[in-house]
């Protein structure tokens, strides 16, 4: 059963705290800038909350219950989740099954973290991973920058052209952690990461903060929340990696199948997409996504990308809010920040970053290559 055989389910309010870098400021007054502005947005109280979802990937334990009483001591479902940089994206998701399923009317999704532990389970898990002091994640996506500039035949300077348009997009963005804007000689003469990937062209890991919430088109009606201002959850679609026959592309394989699923469950198709928030934390990552998602066939994300096709204003934009590479990835709040940004944008409320008359968009979130998560969002 998908999320679109239930009660249609919508975004009504969303918040947040600029992505930053790490300060001194407390991870509850992120939590709570974001969740109240999310409810402000939505204008409602925080007693309309049936239950909430808390993502954190580096917080201690059960950092939740230390923002939420600040709003109030409601006696609703409290759930906190990890999911790695699907974090956010598991929240929202759960969020949405709890309002599409009747469980709840209202359900609150906030992500919040600061880099305090960032140890990967994996290293702690007793089963040794070969690889895995090796291959860090910066090697993985620089071996995979460097066998797509080979079967393309593109160069180091193609592929920097996706954190160009990122940090273009990222410095008319007032929550983004990196708002200033590069040109393609400054992201090229950073420092070497690794191989051909530099500093500029990797996401940077901060603070910060995003909440949402989701509501059934009888609790839009019961608490006169503005219809115009609303927009459907259409899909939600989450996979796990399996064993792929292009092993060293699982990231995309995975991303193709969950992606696919989502558009399906939508009844859409990629060509009918205005706008793309995914997950580039490394700058790769974006030509990648886009060919095994179909919005261009393989081999053509770079020649799209030249044409402007992927720029506010071009046929789909992609990662308008800065993304991961820009706009930053705080790891628990990420995938909510993309849902937030969507939403924005299908209000037609993003200001100097619109895409002009957006319908459809789609969000996409992968978790150390482990997990992914897609959703599909439309204007009703």
């Amino acid at each position: 059963m998908a999320l679109n055989d239930l009660r249609p389910v919508y975004v009504i309010g969303i918040g947040m705290h600029p992505y930053q870098n790490v300060s001194e400021t407390p991870y509850g007054v992120l939590g709570l800038t974001a969740a109240r502005a999310a409810l402000d947005d939505a204008a409602i109280a925080f007693s309309e909350v049936e239950s909430s979802y808390i993502a954190t990937a580096m917080l201690p334990l059960a950092p939740g219950r230390a923002i939420l009483r600040h709003l109030g001591a409601t006696g609703a479902p409290l759930v906190h989740i990890e999911n790695a940089s699907a974090s956010g994206s598991a929240a929202f998701r759960q969020a949405c099954i709890d309002v599409a399923s009747g469980i709840s009317d209202v359900s609150l999704a906030l992500g919040v973290d600061k880099p305090k532990n960032s140890l990967k389970g994996e290293r702690i898990a007793g089963v040794p991973f070969l690889a895995e002091d090796y291959i860090v994640p910066f090697t993985h996506f620089a071996m995979l920058a460097d066998n797509y500039m080979k079967t393309n035949r593109v160069s180091p300077e193609d592929v920097a052209l996706i954190a160009v348009k990122n940090l273009r997009n990222g410095a008319l963005n007032p929550y983004a952690q990196r708002r200033q804007e590069r040109t393609l000689e400054e992201v090229l003469s950073g420092k070497s990461v690794s191989g051909s990937i530099t500093a500029l062209q990797c996401c940077p890991v901060g603070e910060g903060a995003a909440a949402t919430i989701v509501a059934s088109g009888d609790a839009i009606h019961r608490l006169g929340i503005d219809p115009g201002r609303v927009i459907r959850v259409a899909a939600s679609a989450t996979r796990s990696q399996r064993v792929y026959d292009d092993a060293p592309r699982y990231d995309s394989m995975l991303t193709q199948e969950t992606t696919a699923l989502a558009l399906r469950q939508a009844q859409r198709n990629p060509a009918q997409l205005d706008l793309i928030e995914l997950h580039d934390a490394f700058s790769i990552e974006e030509l990648e996504y886009v060919e095994v998602m179909g919005v261009v066939p393989d081999g053509q994300a770079v020649s799209a990308l030249k044409d402007g096709m992927f720029d506010i204003g071009g046929k789909c934009a992609v990662s308008a809010s800065g993304g991961l590479i820009a706009m930053g990835h705080p790891v628990g709040p990420t995938g909510l920040g993309q849902i937030n940004e969507l939403t924005l944008q299908l209000r037609h409320e993003a200001g100097a970053r619109q895409q002009p008359d957006a319908k459809i968009a789609l969000a996409h979130m992968v978790g150390v290559g482990s997990i992914c998560y897609a959703h599909v969002l439309e204007r009703p």
